[in-house]
């Protein structure tokens, strides 16, 4: 069995096709465990589709699927595209939580994302006020005047109580800096698409950024980007074809 390991501003990710669709979630756990197996926060599988290139199952480290994860469709997209399985540098696929189009230049990738779903504001916990969203996956967004320092005790007891992953995060001069913690991996990771996503949509509805591309620094230190265009939010950034890996780990 062959892999291909990515890595998009600091999430890591397994990808592979194959010919049906089914249950991949010992797999998925078995292959991002990093001690026993290849190591990553999430595996994803293309499977055909009748109308779109493909369409994915998304496993996140631990087992358990998701409908969307924005790192990981430009992970994807690149794949693809590579492969053969999408032409002409475009990706055109279906995620758990809908339709998604890539563009793939070189290393450099911009998504449309899922159009945010707001579901509650002003959420007060631990003294900050929270947002709560759903971009694909749902969210919670506090805006702070620094991002140092992250209590992933409070972020996990968030996590719990409303199932959702959580960010943190500040404006700046050159744009915004952001933290998550994701559910799914259950710690904080190095980048989320679609937390960078959600903390960009709260400080465009709150006028602190503008509909222009917008400068994001992740966990990881790599910058990415967000912008609002023609109604639809955009994401970029650049991905890394990590390694190809053989493995005999038997397709569960």
């Amino acid at each position: 069995m062959q892999v291909t390991k990515y890595n998009a501003s600091g999430n890591d990710f397994i990808i592979f096709h194959d010919a049906k669709i089914k249950d991949r979630s010992k797999l998925a756990k078995l292959l991002c465990n990093r001690q026993k197996g290849v190591g990553a926060d999430g595996m994803v599988v293309l499977v055909p589709h009748d109308e779109y290139d493909f369409e994915w199952e998304f496993y996140n480290s631990d087992g358990s699927d998701a409908a969307m994860c924005g790192n990981a469709t430009r992970a994807v997209a690149h794949y693809a595209v590579e492969k053969g399985i999408s032409l002409n540098h475009h990706a055109e696929f279906l995620t758990g939580a809908g339709l998604i189009r890539a563009e793939v230049n070189g290393q450099y990738v911009v998504t449309d994302m899922i159009s945010p779903k707001m579901i509650q504001q002003n959420i007060e916990e631990f003294g900050y006020t929270w947002w709560l969203m759903d971009t694909g996956v749902p969210h919670l967004v506090s805006i702070r005047d620094s991002v140092e320092e992250f209590d992933l005790a409070q972020a996990k007891e968030l996590r719990d109580k409303y199932n959702a992953n959580v960010n943190i995060c500040t404006i700046t001069d050159t744009g915004m800096t952001v933290r998550t913690y994701e559910r799914g991996v259950e710690g904080e990771t190095l980048a989320c698409g679609t937390g960078v996503m959600a903390c960009y949509v709260r400080a465009l509805e709150e006028e602190l950024v503008d509909e222009g591309q917008c400068a994001i620094i992740a966990h990881s230190g790599e910058e990415l980007y967000m912008e609002l265009k023609h109604d639809t939010y955009r994401f970029g950034g650049k991905v890394t074809k990590t390694f190809v890996a053989q493995t005999e780990m038997i397709q569960a």
